[in-house]
């Protein structure tokens, strides 16, 4: 089993892997030029964040800059909206469902480190999925950890420290995220 494959199964990897390094430039080199197009371009731009992403639903905006590592873990459905400065660190799937809507300055991060110092500067890490369900919009500077699900219809606010699930149809945010009250239909 190669890093990667020991990434996507939730295992400790080797970060600083040749092959992982190489997919990640080559990701780099993708999102520099997403960044890098002129924002008039709209069927270009959609062109590309299709070639970064490894699937996307119909009505899908990101705004520049966006920044991930492989991009190929990353899977939206139909109508998402991620706003500027979007960093998402997908060394595991990260999934967004239908009409997600996602504020500026907002992180996603599938990967986390041993709290031993020594192991952790071994460059060994892990990696757990991310998923954004449908009908969830989140608020700027929202952090989502490794592992976490946000449920259907959920509000997350702004500022939120997101390291546990949050079930459907909630309001939460703090630091950490706490479910706040049930939102009513």
């Amino acid at each position: 089993m190669n890093e990667f494959e020991k990434a996507l199964n939730q295992e400790l990897y080797y970060a600083a892997d040749l092959e992982l390094f190489k997919m990640r430039i080559k990701c780099k080199e993708k999102c520099f030029e997403y960044n890098n197009t002129n924002p008039a371009e709209i069927k270009k731009l959609d062109k590309l964040i299709r070639n970064i992403f490894a699937s996307v639903g119909n009505n899908c905006i990101v705004e520049q800059p966006f920044h991930c590592d492989y991009g190929i873990n990353i899977s939206s459905g139909d109508n998402l909206f991620i706003n500027y400065n979007c960093v998402i660190l997908d060394c595991n799937k990260v999934t967004f469902g239908n009409n997600v809507f996602i504020a500026p300055n907002c992180g996603f991060y599938t990967a986390g480190h041993p709290i031993d110092y020594k192991t952790r500067n071994t460059n060994i890490e892990y990696a757990k999925p991310i998923n954004i369900q449908d009908n969830v919009w989140l608020g700027a500077n929202v952090c989502v950890l490794p592992g976490v699900t946000i449920g259907n219809g959920c509000v997350i606010g702004a500022g939120s420290v997101v390291k546990n699930d949050i079930p459907p149809n909630s309001l939460a945010y703090g630091n950490p995220c706490v479910v706040i009250k049930k939102i009513n239909q």
